[in-house]
């Protein structure tokens, strides 16, 4: 996809955080060139000073329009989109949940891809190479109670990864989704702990709930997610295209159930 001795240039959304940032770290060490994009203007302020970083709302067309704008003057192209951004919207039963929140975390998980990939996609077929991860979840294989826009957004994105990979395979251009299972971090301990209120359990055994739903009896990591992500993006996965990834010990039951 890359000649020998040249660097990736890769995008990555919601970088700065989790799953992003350790897709930028991980991209990095493989002597990747990346631009960060996050809504959180603290957070992108303690990313390396060499990564590119932009603050901004993946949900708002005119300043992803100005992204790339920037992006093809400083680079010339792309080589890796990574569509990483969303949102764990509400949990609550579906007749709870208000058509507010229910776009925000539509629009956040599966417009922002979309905005991100309609830039994109002229880029890499003018370059004829280059590769699209967008995370998804075990939400987009699965469904998941008081989870509605989530899941919804997840199997949307799935849906769009599987369009790109039909259009785009012409050009040589390769797209894929990953779909982490519950991952360790911040974001899923407010999961962890809403779930909790709504189930009248413990944090603690919603956790051993949901690690007890994989085969392998543990959550994943945001480290095992990129590395899932430079695979991905690499030649070694050339002919990979299409397909729906889980990096998830092997979901058998996705409820926190024990």
């Amino acid at each position: 996809m890359v000649e020998a001795g040249i660097r990736q240039r890769v995008l990555i959304t919601a970088g700065a955080v989790g799953i992003g940032r350790a897709i930028a770290e991980a991209f990095v060490d493989q002597g990747a060139e990346v631009w960060v994009v996050d809504v959180d203007e603290a957070s992108l302020a303690t990313c390396p000073p060499d990564w590119h970083r932009n603050c901004l709302d993946v949900t708002d067309e005119a300043a992803v329009l100005a992204l790339f704008q920037e992006l093809d003057r400083t680079w010339g192209g792309l080589d890796v989109l990574c569509a990483n951004a969303g949102i764990a919207g509400p949990i609550a039963p579906v007749e709870e949940i208000s058509l507010a929140d229910w776009r925000r975390c539509v629009s956040v998980s599966l417009e922002g891809a979309f905005l991100f990939a309609r830039q994109t996609a002229p880029m890499m077929k003018v370059q004829r190479s280059g590769a699209v991860v967008l995370t998804s979840s075990t939400a987009g294989i699965f469904g998941f109670r008081h989870r509605a826009p989530y899941v919804a957004a997840k199997w949307g994105v799935i849906g769009l990864m599987k369009t790109l990979a039909s259009e785009l395979g012409p050009f040589n251009v390769r797209a894929n989704a990953i779909c982490p299972g519950p991952v360790e971090g911040n974001r899923m301990e407010r999961v962890l702990e809403k779930e909790a209120l709504i189930q009248q359990r413990t944090r603690d055994e919603i956790y051993a709930g949901y690690a007890a739903g994989a085969s392998m009896r543990r959550f994943v990591t945001a480290q095992d997610i990129a590395g899932m992500a430079v695979f991905l993006a690499s030649d070694a996965a050339r002919l990979v295209s299409g397909q729906v990834i889980a990096v998830d010990g092997n979901t058998e039951n996705p409820e926190s159930s024990i």
